[in-house]
């Protein structure tokens, strides 16, 4: 996955591997195109853009939130049957698979924002078009739910969420052999530019941290220094840092998911952090081999705005913002596309190469301007 969110995975076609058609722009060839053609939907099909677009008009009226009547868990989980299924074949219904897609995500200990993620979009997509079976849900369907979102984002999430229920009910459960979504393509969600910490303002933070809580100064260094994600950071336990093999600590990132096994890798680390991290384990009870950091995200990103604010850093600092900092730094070092790809766990296609190439213009050296012209000098102070 790149820099953003959910909506920065691969998108897999019917093999498994990334759709190559979205890989160039459908515009490579124009000089110019309008706002309209821009927001149109990525179909070579005319027809089903035609849906889209139709879906679009009649979204206008209607609100955003699922009907009232759903059964949900108290914190607004869809509740998934309990025992009893029915086994899945073609006839089956959207809810049923819905029920069996998700207790294969949740056996395959995806992230939970993931499954809600996806079981919030099947439920939509059951809202929009009605209890069909899973072998009637046809590409006209799928059309109707892309042109109903109300972003491009959502628009996204939502291919994303149908791409992978498709893939699990053909590849995995092996009930369907079509794809309905096949030949639908997510817009390119444009990828703003980061804007790094100076070096006076990572000195800053740095020590700012070292007087804050005593995981705060490695939780930092980790994300800054060395490139995890909050993700990783709290995933990490004793066991991943190897104190003994080298002369400074090497950081082992492992992921339980196999999809994302392509993301580990071992990270050197540097004296200052050897101390750093040696001070930290004397504050642990040596018995204690589980989690480094037994917090969740939202504690991670109070310390690190608790840490920005000691330091005096006017702008926004997050977790992201540190691993910016980290590429940014490798690239100034000479760290190529494919060094930050490896450096960062990110897999190797266009949207990750465009993403790190970002890093590659910000530690580009500055562009000389002119110089002054005679007599531009700036006025005299009085004594």
């Amino acid at each position: 996955m790149d820099e953003t969110s959910h909506q920065d995975e691969r998108q897999p076609g019917r093999d498994g591997s990334a759709d190559t058609a979205s890989h160039r722009s459908r515009f490579a060839d124009r000089d110019a195109v309008t706002a309209q053609e821009r927001d149109a939907p990525p179909t070579g099909d005319a027809a089903l853009a035609a849906l889209e677009s139709e879906a679009a008009r009649g979204r206008a009226h209607r609100p955003d939130q699922l009907s009232l009547d759903l059964h949900t868990e108290a914190k607004g989980a869809f509740t998934p049957e309990i025992g009893g299924l029915m086994p899945l074949d073609a006839g089956s219904s959207l809810d049923l698979a819905r029920t069996w897609f998700r207790r294969e995500l949740e056996l395959a200990r995806r992230p939970r924002n993931t499954i809600e993620s996806y079981t919030y979009d099947l439920q939509k997509l059951e809202d929009l078009i009605g209890p069909k079976a899973i072998n009637r849900i046809d590409r006209t369907d799928i059309a109707r739910f892309l042109g109903d979102a109300n972003s491009r984002t959502t628009r996204k999430r939502r291919l994303t969420s149908l791409r992978q229920f498709f893939a699990y009910l053909i590849r995995t459960e092996k009930v369907l052999k079509l794809d309905p979504t096949e030949g639908y393509f997510p817009h390119q969600i444009a990828l703003r530019t980061p804007q790094p910490l100076f070096p006076d303002e990572q000195q800053a933070l740095l020590d700012a941290a070292a007087h804050d809580e005593p995981w705060s100064a490695v939780a930092i260094w980790l994300m800054m220094r060395v490139g995890l994600t909050r993700s990783e950071l709290l995933a990490l336990e004793r066991d991943h840092v190897d104190r003994a093999s080298e002369a400074t600590p090497v950081v082992n990132i492992y992921y339980e998911t196999p999809g994302k096994q392509v993301k580990e890798r071992r990270l050197a680390t540097s004296e200052p952090f050897a101390r750093l991290y040696d001070d930290f384990l004397a504050t642990r009870d040596p018995d204690d081999q589980g989690r480094l950091f037994p917090v969740g995200p939202p504690a991670v990103n109070g310390m690190v705005e608790r840490v920005r604010r000691a330091a005096g850093i006017g702008k926004d600092v997050t977790p992201q913002t540190l691993r910016h900092t980290f590429a940014v730094e490798q690239a100034r070092n000479g760290a190529s596309v494919d060094d930050l790809l490896a450096l960062l766990g990110l897999a190797d296609d266009s949207r990750n190469r465009a993403s790190v190439e970002r890093y590659i213009r910000l530690a580009s050296p500055a562009l000389p301007t002119a110089p002054a012209a005679e007599g531009d000098e700036p006025p005299a102070t009085e004594a």
